[in-house]
């Protein structure tokens, strides 16, 4: 089982949480928000006075990253909501990590000042210029000590190379190079270069009435930089390797499992689509040589069957739930609706479903497994699917890189769970 502590500082649309993502040490949090901003969140450290303040996160940073934009050629508004972000490995005292909207990409540099220098020749304190004539003795200036202040400042702007709306960014193993896809392209950017990238994948045909698939996700290899894989609208997953040619229309492995024609539905199409794709750290879930199925397969939303109808009407079943690794691989998390998250062990086979809400969001309070009932006598700890509110939904997760902290975003709230304390 695990505890709860929570941050409930959202109240509008604007606040409702886009995207969630620790950093390589899980010491920080990202996230993004429909109204453009970044909020960073760091980890408390234990400490005599409060043994128990371990695994605590605080808001570190908040920022601006994206304004609404208005494209005047397309007549077409670019609003200024956090598509992804992703953290670089951290090099210095300084953090780095990208954020994108629709069509932009920044890379950010969040670093911290506690020092200022004092005693110039040139200026006085309080920054007026002096004149230089009635300076009659030097001065070394010193570093005074100041209240802590964190700062981030936009490094690079990534614009005007992606037609269609941004769904992905990754970061390479290399550290210098990442990609980022749209609808129908992949980019291949260097972190130091600005003004063009490298276009490696486009499925975009001479008649957009043929088209028949959209890219949904795409991610760079966790250790082999010329590798990368994307998933499509059609169920299907494409592995390139960049060696092979410039632009990797031409696929190096292609993922895909059979329908079974019993099953086939008016939905079919639609619930195929592939919402998110992640490497694990390991690589070795994926047998790269079984392209027909899937090694493992984990029903999450099984029970919602009888409800596509609804689901199709609300347009909820365009919904796009992300899924994540725990940092050994050996659990996968993703979300679901009336804000219930799932947790599937790879190793027992079992799996357990948990809500995320405020009435069960005491500090420190234990999380009571749910159960949804679909047909026949309720029990007494289940919940009907009937009863399932599609408005709240939580589609964004993050696992923390080493340890058991989870991260969940339930439209406009985070919650942030942890393994019992002893």
């Amino acid at each position: 089982m695990i505890v709860l502590s929570f941050f409930f500082p959202f109240a509008y649309t604007a606040d409702i949480i886009s995207t969630v993502e620790f950093n390589y040490s899980g010491e920080l949090l990202a996230t993004g928000d429909k109204g453009g901003r970044v909020v960073i969140f760091q980890r408390e450290q234990e400490s005599k006075n409060r043994p128990l303040s371990r695994g605590e996160y605080n808001v570190y940073s908040t920022f601006q990253s994206h304004e609404p934009e208005f494209d005047y050629l397309k007549s077409l508004e670019i609003e200024e909501k956090i598509n992804k972000i992703r953290w670089l490995p951290q090099q210095n005292a300084a953090h780095f990590l990208l954020s994108t909207n629709d069509k932009t990409i920044k890379l950010w540099k969040i670093s911290e000042r506690d020092k200022r220098a004092e005693g110039y020749n040139l200026k006085d304190e309080d920054g007026r210029l002096r004149d230089p004539f009635r300076i009659t003795s030097l001065r070394v200036p010193v570093l005074m000590p100041m209240d802590l202040m964190v700062e981030a400042s936009p490094r690079r702007i990534f614009a005007n190379a992606h037609t269609y709306h941004i769904n992905s960014i990754s970061v390479n193993s290399d550290y210098e190079t990442y990609l980022s896809a749209d609808d129908l392209r992949i980019n291949l950017w260097h972190l130091e270069i600005t003004d063009r990238s490298f276009n490696i994948v486009d499925i975009k045909p001479a008649n957009m009435e043929e088209l028949t698939e959209v890219i949904t996700a795409a991610e760079c290899h966790p250790h082999q930089c010329n590798v990368f894989v994307y998933s499509s609208s059609k169920g299907t997953i494409r592995l390139c390797d960049m060696r092979a040619a410039a632009l990797c229309d031409r696929h190096s492995k292609f993922f895909e499992e059979p329908e079974d024609p019993s099953s086939r539905s008016f939905f079919s199409e639609i619930i195929s689509s592939i919402s998110d794709v992640k490497f694990s750290h390991s690589v070795k879930v994926w047998d790269l040589n079984m392209e027909n199925r899937p090694v493992e397969t984990y029903q999450v939303h099984e029970y919602l069957r009888s409800k596509l109808c609804s689901l199709y009407e609300n347009d909820c079943i365009f919904d796009k739930f992300e899924c994540c690794w725990n940092g050994s691989d050996s659990a996968i998390m993703t979300g679901s609706y009336n804000n219930f998250f799932r947790m599937f062990d790879r190793n027992t086979r079992r799996d357990i479903t948990l809500e995320a809400s405020r009435e069960n969001s005491k500090p420190r309070a234990m999380l009571k497994p749910r159960k949804v009932c679909t047909g026949g006598k309720r029990k007494k700890d289940e919940i009907s699917v009937d009863s399932l509110d599609f408005n709240k939904k939580i589609l964004h997760t993050a696992w923390h890189p080493k340890e058991n902290v989870i991260a969940v975003a339930a439209t406009n709230n985070l919650y942030i769970f942890q393994d019992k304390l002893n």
